[in-house]
């Protein structure tokens, strides 16, 4: 179950910095239901909220669900991420709540001398230290490495992303851009909301431990990528059940005018 709110995410691996020039700061809240059918029951929200200073990105993440197993018995899952990323190092802080009980972790990556290093702490239990791949990108800059290799024409490539909020590691994911008919329709109740003028591909991508890929993927996501780093028409597979999320509004945050290094 905690493949709902994992949400959002090797060889041509970008460095993170030149990766995530093309992303922009922007705040996007989504509407979540179970399943694709166009009556899909509403079962949460989400925001996603990226902004940008001259040291780096900050993204908060805030996702809230309620999944009726059956008519009496009701699962509530929610995940507020909270951090912080520069070129070399990634900061951030997990609570994960499952009908009412929370989780707290903390986390940090570092790439120093041409390593990466892992420190996951939870809550009561002594830190989990560990190396990653080396071409292993931050959140935000891997989200910058899709938009630069869709927009240089790669019909698929792999990539290797730390994720925070689902396995507290690596995920290799493999990117392949579909056919525009392939992106879901829009729901007809759902309101209309005004991108940024750009391009965008439909693209799917399954999710393996990046640390052990000879497992089967975790989840699978159909996706529409705008270039600026905006994503709708997320569907989440997990093999059990699907979760969809739909733009529901979108406001772009200011770029910083920062000086030049």
């Amino acid at each position: 179950m905690r493949s709902v709110v994992s949400f959002l995410f090797a060889t041509a691996v970008l460095s993170p910095l030149a990766a995530a020039a093309q992303v922009q700061p922007h705040r996007a809240e989504y509407t979540l239901r179970l399943g694709a059918a166009a009556n899909a029951p509403r079962i949460g929200t989400a925001v996603h909220d990226l902004t940008q200073d001259c040291a780096g990105w900050h993204l908060k993440r805030d996702i809230k669900t309620e999944i009726a197993l059956t008519a009496s018995w009701k699962m509530t899952l929610a995940s507020k991420l909270d951090s912080e990323e520069t070129r070399n190092a990634f900061r951030y802080g997990v609570v994960q709540t499952q009908n009412g009980s929370p989780r707290e972790i903390k986390g940090k990556v570092q790439r120093q001398a041409g390593e990466m290093r892992a420190e996951i702490v939870h809550a009561g239990s002594p830190p989990d230290q560990f190396v990653l791949p080396p071409p292993t990108l931050m959140p935000v800059a891997a989200i910058g490495h899709l938009i630069e290799r869709l927009g240089a024409g790669a019909a698929s490539f792999p990539a290797l992303m730390f994720d925070a909020e689902v396995i507290g590691d690596a995920f290799l994911i493999e990117v392949t851009e579909q056919n525009r008919a392939a992106v879901r329709s829009a729901r007809p109740a759902d309101r209309p909301v005004a991108m940024p003028a750009g391009k965008s591909w439909p693209v799917f991508m399954s999710f393996t431990r990046g640390r052990n890929q000879s497992q089967k993927p975790l989840f699978t996501v159909n996706a529409l990528v705008f270039d600026n780093g905006v994503l709708d028409r997320l569907t989440v597979d997990t093999g059990l059940l699907s979760v969809t999320a739909d733009l529901a509004n979108l406001e772009m945050h200011k770029v910083p005018v920062c000086p030049r290094s």
